[in-house]
């Protein structure tokens, strides 16, 4: 249950990081997918505690509808709301691929009706897909300033056990990112960004009992410092070669 959850949580932050104030995150899966009042029921015991300021809902653009709008926006004046959409691609060629269930519309026809709420509005995006080129990556990269999105996750493509791509892979290998290579793409992209979308990720992880493929062997903080290292050998930051004209 959400209360127990909360319960349980908040004391271990207070202790560890010293936290007063909470957001509370539903990252896993589809956090829209249900009835209205159901959806209801489980963000208003999230946001109950005295010290949850913010509610962050990770979803799918196909999972959302008017009347949820209308009601997180009301909740939006209580707590901060945020919804965050895993765009993954652009390309649907790329979703079907995925058999991700969607197009590409659909997410820009949530983001346009999260926006038309006034909500805070986000995306995840993934970079490697074996059917993709680097120009292609380079157009979902900049999602962010096509949809006006207020922040960015960035994630390399991963191969876990136990999943389709895992037997793709397995039975057809296909090339995968080096850390230079996934380093240097993401510098373009920061480049070319909107320099008022926050990025919120920039490197994805997963157990290393689970990771096939790829196995990078460096840690989330040496990756940063990789990609840090390389922005300042350019001379470049986020929205250095930012212009209104690279919307797509």
């Amino acid at each position: 249950p959400i209360t127990e959850q909360m319960s349980t949580s908040i004391p271990f932050l207070q202790q560890r990081y010293g936290a007063e104030k909470y957001i509370a995150y539903f990252q896993a899966y589809s956090n829209t997918y249900d009835e209205l009042e159901k959806l209801k029921a489980l963000y208003e015991a999230a946001v109950a505690h005295p010290n949850v300021v913010g509610l962050d809902i990770g979803t799918r653009s196909d999972c959302v509808n008017e009347a949820l709008m209308e009601y997180l926006a009301t909740l939006n004046e209580r707590v901060h709301v945020t919804l965050e959409y895993g765009i993954e691609s652009i390309h649907d060629e790329t979703l079907s691929w995925m058999n991700r269930g969607h197009d590409f519309q659909s997410v820009v026809d949530a983001v346009a009706l999260t926006k038309k709420f006034g909500l805070t509005v986000g995306g995840h995006i993934i970079l490697g897909f074996p059917i993709e080129t680097i120009p292609m990556m380079m157009e979902t990269g900049l999602v962010a300033n096509q949809l006006g999105l207020d922040f960015l996750k960035i994630h390399q493509l991963h191969v876990v056990k136990k999943t389709i791509l895992a037997h793709r892979y397995l039975e057809q290998p296909f090339p995968m990112f080096t850390p230079e290579e996934y380093v240097d793409l993401t510098c373009d992209i920061l480049e070319r960004l909107n320099p008022e979308i926050v990025i919120q990720r920039l490197f994805g992880d997963a157990p290393l009992d689970l990771l096939i493929a790829p196995r990078w062997g460096h840690t989330i903080p040496e990756l940063l410092y990789m990609l840090e290292s390389e922005l300042k050998r350019r001379g470049a930051w986020q929205g250095s070669n930012y212009t209104s004209s690279l919307y797509f």
